[in-house]
C-alpha cells in the first residue's frame, strides 16, 4: 500500500482512529477517520463497520478523489463522499475526522449551535459550530448541503450524529475533535447555571493556531 500512499499518513490514521476509541470519542465502530495524501492525491479512510483496537494500516482503503477505490481489500467508510467533496471544496483540508461523541450528540439532538466559549475553541473552530440538519450521510447532496453551512469553519455537527471537523493533518484534525467536545461539555455545563458569556463577537484570524 506504501506505493499509492505516505506510510506515515497511514500510521497516523490508525493512531488516532484507536485514540479516538480510548478517549471516548467513538464507540465500536462508529465514525471514521481519513487523509489525503499530497503526493498523489489519492485519501486512505477508515474501512466500513471495522473495529479500531485491532486495526491496522493493512485494513485502510486507498480511493482518488472521486471516491473509487485505489487499493485496499475492506469496503471504504458509508461517508467517502463526503470525505471526497471536502477534499474537492477545501484546498487547506488534509485530514477528516468524524467521530460522535456525548456532549456534542447532547447538542446535535437539541439543534444547538456550539458557540466559542474560549481562546482556544475560537481557534480550532473558526467560529460558532453550525448544526447539519439530520439526513443519510453518505451522499454528495448531503456533503454538499453540509459544506454550503459550514463555510470556512473547521466543525460541523450532525444532528443526532456526531460531528466532523476538518484539518490540515490527522493530528490537527483530531486535536480540533477534542477541543470541540470539551467546549460542549463546559457549554452544557455553564447552561445548568446560567448564560454563559462566549466569543462569536471576535475575529477568529485575530489568532494563529498553536
Amino acid at each position: 500500500m506504501s506505493q499509492h500512499l505516505d506510510a506515515t499518513i497511514l500510521e497516523k490514521i490508525v493512531f488516532f482512529a484507536q485514540k479516538a476509541s480510548e478517549d471516548k470519542l467513538v464507540c465500536l465502530t462508529q465514525g471514521n477517520i481519513s487523509a489525503k495524501d499530497p503526493q498523489t492525491g489519492y485519501i486512505a479512510i477508515t474501512p466500513h463497520d471495522s473495529p479500531y483496537e485491532s486495526m491496522s494500516t493493512a485494513d485502510l482503503v486507498i480511493v482518488n478523489e472521486r471516491g473509487e477505490k485505489v487499493f485496499g481489500e475492506n469496503d471504504p467508510s458509508f461517508e467517502t463522499p463526503v470525505h471526497c467533496m471536502v477534499y474537492r471544496s477545501r484546498t487547506d483540508v488534509m485530514a477528516i475526522v468524524h467521530t460522535e461523541p456525548a456532549y456534542v450528540n447532547v447538542l446535535g439532538a437539541l439543534n444547538r449551535e456550539l458557540p466559542p466559549l474560549t481562546v482556544t475553541m475560537l481557534k480550532a473552530s473558526r467560529g460558532t459550530i453550525p448544526i447539519m440538519p439530520h439526513k443519510l450521510s453518505g451522499s454528495k447532496e448531503f456533503a454538499s448541503e453540509m459544506l454550503q453551512i459550514m463555510g470556512a469553519r473547521n466543525a460541523i455537527i450532525w444532528q443526532n450524529h456526531g460531528m466532523l471537523v476538518v484539518g490540515p493533518s490527522v493530528e490537527k484534525a483530531y486535536g480540533r475533535s477534542v477541543i470541540v467536545e470539551q467546549g460542549a461539555q463546559m457549554y452544557l455545563q455553564c447552561l445548568l447555571l446560567g448564560q454563559p458569556q462566549t466569543l462569536e463577537h471576535i475575529d477568529p484570524n485575530l489568532f494563529n493556531e498553536n
